[in-house]
């Protein structure tokens, strides 16, 4: 497996996950928690994320929503 490295929030990091999916569980994240992604500033939709490949300098934002106001 090949690591290449990303930013995810603002933090470098070496991964070696091919898709975003594979990424946030790599990470960690419960798939089935509300939060939304972004690539390079883009927004990619939930059903996108098993297939959407990931490439060295990319920057990933995991957003979670904040209640109360």
């Amino acid at each position: 497996m090949t690591s290449f490295e990303i930013s995810l929030n603002g933090e470098r990091i070496a991964t070696g996950a091919p898709t975003l999916q594979a990424l946030l569980l790599e990470r960690g994240y419960d798939l089935k928690s509300a939060f939304a992604c972004a690539i390079n500033s883009g927004f990619v939709p939930r059903p996108q994320w098993p297939e959407r490949s990931l490439q060295g300098g990319d920057r990933i934002d995991v957003v979670t929503p904040i209640t109360g106001g």
